[in-house]
């Protein structure tokens, strides 16, 4: 498993620039596909790094692209290969949400709105543990200790001392109120959530209740940013039995645009250390 390479972001890359020589070359999909003697949505899922694609692919569609470039086709075709290799999740098993932690593991920034619960960059240990054991009441226990070591690997972007993870959070005061354990665990979560806010890139807000209905009403989302100015912006939103992943331009925007009101409608971030410092005294009693 090579450590610096990232199969997710590869992909991703790769399946922009294969769209980018489809367009060039003013063909659609469908026509691709029919030349390739394959489906629609093969070509679909190559282009949006959905699904792993192979060197006979890339070889394949730069065929159908008359890409005369051989230094692009070897480049093309390396990039195929560092997309098959395995992230460092994958050593914890079958990870339902594998292209999301590949996005996160590269993002520059990420920008959380979540109304039920700590997110899972914020959670101490036990509070993921009862979290995850409460949300999957169905799963093997080696199977939940998996999830909760990917969770604290995860944490390692904040915790990094060299270019840690910009993380933005705006929390639902729901969230903060909601006792995922016991009162004492749910104590030691917020001090840790108001320790962690103190660090110069991470910023947490809280939507109080009396603020009522605001934005963020519909349900969690994050966007995720990058540092390479190839890869555009991600809106990631959670589902159950599949997630759902926004890469067009205008969704960006609209889901953008919704984070700086819910930024504008929250408390500012003393008064949300504040606020969820007084809560964790109250879990005290």
């Amino acid at each position: 498993m090579a450590s610096n390479v990232n199969p997710t972001v590869r992909r991703r890359r790769l399946g922009q620039e294969l769209r980018r020589l489809r367009e060039q070359k003013g063909m659609t999909a469908e026509e691709v596909a029919e030349r390739l003697l394959v489906s629609q949505s093969k070509i679909s899922r190559l282009e949006n790094g959905r699904r792993s694609i192979s060197q006979r692919d890339v070889r394949d569609l730069c065929g159908v692209y008359e890409v005369a470039d051989q230094r692009m086709v070897d480049s093309l075709m390396e990039m195929a290969k560092d997309s098959r290799q395995q992230g460092w999740w994958h050593a914890f098993g079958d990870v339902p949400y594998s292209v999301y932690i590949g996005l996160e593991t590269d993002a520059a920034s990420l920008r959380v709105y979540d109304p039920q619960v700590i997110p899972g960059l914020l959670q101490t240990r036990p509070y993921a543990e009862a979290l995850i054991t409460g949300a999957l009441p169905e799963t093997p226990s080696s199977d939940i200790e998996n999830r909760v070591q990917v969770r604290l690997r995860r944490q390692e972007r904040i915790t990094a001392l060299e270019n840690p993870l910009r993380l933005w959070t705006v929390l639902d005061e729901a969230a903060l109120r909601r006792v995922v354990g016991n009162k004492l665990l749910m104590r030691e979560q917020l001090e840790s959530l108001v320790e962690q806010s103190q660090l110069p890139h991470v910023t947490v807000q809280v939507i109080p209740f009396e603020m009522g209905a605001h934005p963020g009403l519909n349900g969690q989302y994050a966007i995720l940013e990058f540092p390479d100015a190839a890869d555009s912006s991600v809106v990631y939103i959670e589902g159950v039995t599949s997630d759902l992943y926004l890469e067009k331009a205008q969704d960006v925007q609209k889901y953008s645009v919704m984070y700086e009101h819910l930024r504008a409608q929250a408390l500012n971030v003393d008064q949300s250390r504040q606020f969820i410092a007084d809560l964790a005294k109250e879990y005290a009693h």
